[in-house]
């Protein structure tokens, strides 16, 4: 058994399919085909079931997957150490991030992190938090930022929360304000023309939970759309959206006001309506690496930033966030 083998293993473990696997490998299918077929040999048991429409694991194959995939993050743990032996020089880090992360957050860490360690090969994923927790797990990142948290989390990774961040309504700057208050209540926003996310989206999932909790139904002009485009239609007074405080810094072209869940005896900001937390995960059982390290000291000093230029909607989280 061997590392190409238990890489070219899990390539089609994921895409079912030797051909894409070989073409993701750069290999020659045939080649791929043997090297299974070897490791299959050497364990004595057959890892896929072979069919016309594709391949699917055996249960050998199951039980074997997320090991191969710890042996090659192991493997991978100890190439970029010894990388990195000489000062940071060399090595690579692997972040996930949210979408509304890589457009704020992500930005500046990744800005500031290579300004010092140039050297130090970046790779980043886009995605929702659930996707990037499996890549965590199959050893494909090293740290995702994520904004989703549960039980099962927390037995299988270090999870550490930065920021606790409120979810505000944003509207065109050149248009006259939805409200004249300090904060508008859900049941106001559900009245507005609204832009909504695509479905894939964390954030989409938050608020459309917050809607039905209210047993609203909220007027909806146009759905599906990515952060980079709600916020450029918002922008052009297509509508309103609900997005995170922290993609508002440095965009003069938006206006936002807070959700409010103002009380009877309170009708001033009481508790935000809509919040969320957002935290740096990595594998509970793989050491970081030095240069993973120092991402994580640049995220955490980068949050906090970010928080002292939010003011009141975003705060650094605590430990028990």
């Amino acid at each position: 058994m061997n590392l190409e083998q238990l890489r070219g293993f899990v390539e089609v473990a994921r895409y079912g399919n030797f051909t894409r696997a070989a073409e993701e490998l750069y290999l020659a299918q045939p080649s791929l085909s043997r090297q299974i077929a070897a490791l299959e040999h050497d364990l004595g048991a057959e890892l896929f079931h072979r069919a016309r429409g594709g391949s699917t694991l055996t249960t050998a194959g199951e039980s074997l997957l997320p090991l191969a995939r710890r042996m090659l993050a192991d493997a991978e743990s100890v190439r970029r150490e010894l990388a990195e032996l000489a000062g940071l020089e060399r090595g690579r880090v692997r972040l996930g991030a949210t979408p509304t992360l890589c457009i704020s957050l992500v930005a500046e860490v990744l800005s500031a992190f290579h300004a010092e360690h140039p050297g130090i090969e970046l790779h980043l994923s886009e995605q929702g938090s659930r996707r990037l927790l499996d890549e965590l797990a199959g050893g494909e990142l090293d740290l995702a930022l994520i904004t989703t948290s549960d039980a099962a989390t927390a037995e299988r990774f270090m999870v550490t929360p930065l920021l606790v961040e409120e979810l505000v309504v944003i509207s065109s700057a050149g248009a006259p304000p939805v409200t004249t208050r300090d904060t508008i209540e859900l049941s106001d926003v559900a009245a507005l023309p609204q832009i909504v996310f695509s479905s894939s989206y964390d954030l989409r999932s938050a608020t459309d939970a917050a809607f039905r909790a209210a047993e609203l139904t909220p007027e909806v002009v146009l759905e599906g759309a990515e952060m980079d485009a709600v916020l450029r239609f918002v922008e052009r007074g297509l509508g309103v959206a609900i997005v995170p405080a922290m993609v508002l810094i440095d965009r003069p072209g938006l206006r936002s006001v807070r959700l409010g869940a103002p009380t009877r005896d309170r009708p001033a900001l009481d508790r935000p309506a809509l919040e969320r937390t957002i935290s740096v995960a990595r594998p509970a059982d793989v050491a970081p690496t030095a240069a993973v390290e120092v991402m994580r000291h640049t995220i955490t000093a980068s949050a906090t930033a970010f928080a002292a230029r939010a003011g009141e909607t975003m705060r650094v989280a605590s430990a028990s966030a």
